[in-house]
């Protein structure tokens, strides 16, 4: 999935070089102009520090700007991250043949009847580790940077894959697979999001596009080479060939340049306030600031978080029981590798539309095109079993891969609407957590459903039913919003309005001002 969150972190890292910018213009002022001695009462030493700095750049003049290149190496960057996202979501998403070449590779379909169930473990073990370990992945890569926490991942990922092609046990790939690939997944994407900030401001659109273009390229035929591939060469040689894509994406990872200044102020701050704490405190401090749950404050992030969480439980459930679903219900096992390229064109397709249309839908009101995916999705799910015939299943992909691409896309500019630019990182680093359990339980529960009634219309119905009630609750969060305004407009009249509804997309105020903490 997940070309959508690009376009969160990678405008999180160019507001980060615009707050830094902005910063370097006001220290300059602050240290030209008066110091009251009785004004910082409240302050601490870390302001007598920040003014002690101030004084110093005061001396040498304004600090330039930080001005992203808008071009030249980083679209060397742009290329790396559309081969990460295409590679990995490519294999994620084509799970639905490797599900039937792992049943087959182990040949005990009459014997258990249970193997529906213990085989999608496997994917959805990987799929739910990316989620899982987003909040973590966002911690390495603030301390040791883009570059060594994408090589890393992609080793992993490189080392599952491989490994996975030396066993035949479903257990030992619940590692291999599931946990190792899913984590290095993980640690290689999520770089990707953060580092097109760092070499694009005003065409990051345009990279965000390209990457969600050109990783198409790679994850829409890739069904369609698993198919006729696997079959050939069986399914070791399979996770071989696809550990290669992993290998390649260790060398591009090393692209992940990062060009943003680093703070001083902050860092010789933060130094100066933990060297007068004691030790307890001092890890109390860092705990607080990498684990930070102010974004939980908000009532309005926490029913957006929870309906998406809610949302998603079927959400692997078409790319992982379609192809099979096809084969047993029409016999059709030659061109079954087209539902997943369906999916995966108009998911692009979506990608790349729903951002600009996003864009002309002011304030919280863009999460009703959410609301619109989420409630379609979950239509269509139910109409998969009564479909009559092959080419109305793909019709349905069709708008299923839509609504994915539109659903996944339009998540960050609502990120931003309800927690501001410089939580925005965060926020989806935990809605990304939330998602980790219900996207790793529905094809399980899917799979039981498979074996309990023998056929695969019990697991589309359910797959069809979380999105709606998921879509529900998202309903209830711009209404929940406008009431806490009206709320606050009479609290604080006219001169202390929270924010307007006009703020288009992530243009609130940076940080958490304190009229906003309760929400």
């Amino acid at each position: 999935m997940w070309d959508r969150l690009r376009g969160s972190r990678a405008a999180g890292g160019g507001r980060s070089a615009a707050a830094m910018a902005q910063r370097d213009e006001k220290v300059p002022a602050a240290a030209a102009g008066e110091s009251e001695p009785g004004a910082g009462a409240g302050a601490g030493a870390g302001a007598g520090a920040g003014a002690g700095a101030a004084a110093e750049r005061g001396q040498s003049g304004a600090a330039a700007p930080f001005q992203p290149p808008e071009g030249g190496f980083g679209w060397v960057v742009v290329f790396a991250a559309a081969w990460c996202n295409g590679s990995i979501f490519g294999i994620h998403n084509s799970f639905g043949i490797l599900y039937m070449m792992l049943q087959s590779d182990l040949g005990e379909g009459e014997k258990d009847p249970a193997l529906e169930f213990k085989t999608a473990w496997v994917g959805s073990l990987a799929m739910g580790m990316i989620f899982f370990c987003s909040p973590i992945v966002s911690i390495f890569t603030d301390r040791i940077g883009c570059r060594t926490t994408a090589a890393t991942g992609a080793a992993i990922a490189f080392i599952g894959l491989l490994s996975s092609s030396f066993t035949k046990s479903l257990e030992v790939r619940y590692f291999t697979y599931g946990i190792l690939f899913g984590c290095g997944s993980s640690f290689a994407f999520q770089p990707s999001l953060v580092i097109l900030g760092h070499y694009f401001k005003r065409r990051l659109g345009l990279a965000n596009g390209i990457v969600a273009g050109g990783s198409c390229l790679i994850s829409v035929p890739l069904p369609f080479f698993l198919k006729m591939v696997g079959g050939a060469i069986g399914l070791a040689h399979t996770f071989q060939v696809l550990s290669a894509l992993m290998l390649i994406q260790i060398f591009l990872s090393m692209t992940y340049r990062p060009i943003l200044p680093p703070s001083c102020d902050s860092q010789h701050d933060g130094q100066d306030k933990l060297g007068s704490r004691s030790m307890r405190q001092q890890c109390w401090a860092q705990t607080r600031k990498y684990f930070n749950l102010r974004v939980f404050r908000r009532k309005t992030y926490r029913i957006w978080a929870f309906g998406i969480a809610t949302a998603v439980l079927g959400y692997l459930v078409p790319y992982m029981n379609l192809v099979k679903y096809v084969e047993k219900r029409f016999q059709e096992t030659k061109k079954d590798w087209i539902l997943l390229v369906c999916l995966g064109a108009m998911s692009g397709l979506g990608r790349l539309v729903s951002g600009r249309i996003g864009d002309c839908i002011p304030g919280l009101k863009k999460i009703y095109l959410q609301v619109a995916s989420f409630m379609l999705l979950g239509l269509l799910c139910m109409m998969i079993p009564q479909c009559r015939g092959f080419e109305g299943v793909i019709v349905i992909c069709l708008f299923l891969g839509l609504c994915d691409g539109f659903f996944t896309t339009i998540m960050a500019p609502i990120a931003f609407e309800l927690v501001g630019p410089m939580q925005a990182s965060q926020a989806i680093g935990y809605l990304m957590g939330l998602m980790a359990v219900p996207m790793t339980a529905g094809t399980p529960i899917a799979g039981y459903l498979n074996d309990y009634f023998e056929n695969y219309d019990a697991a589309f119905y359910f797959a069809g039913v979380p999105p709606i009630i998921g879509g529900l609750v998202l309903s209830v969060v711009p209404l929940v919003h406008q009431r806490m305004l009206k709320k606050q407009r009479l609290d604080s009249g006219k001169d202390k309005m929270l924010v307007s509804e006009a703020v288009v997309n992530g243009e609130l105020l940076p940080g958490c001002p304190a009229s906003e903490a309760h929400m």
